[in-house]
């Protein structure tokens, strides 16, 4: 038996990235990852729902 090099399902999130947008309500930051941009999301501040697509990249690390 080999002992794998990294977790299992690593593949699957190797090249996930996130990106902050800005609830365009209440304008609290909330952080998406790019394999969640198909689902429907909410602000924890004030419960309305935030269309991502919307959104604008203003920096990248």
């Amino acid at each position: 038996m080999t002992t794998p090099q990294h977790c299992p399902g690593f593949e699957k999130f190797k090249h996930l990235r996130s990106f902050v947008c800005k609830c365009p309500h209440c304008g609290k930051d909330r952080e998406i990852f790019s394999d969640e941009f198909d689902r429907k999301h909410v602000c924890k501040r004030c419960g309305e729902e935030i269309d991502f697509t919307r959104c604008r990249l203003d920096a990248e690390a």
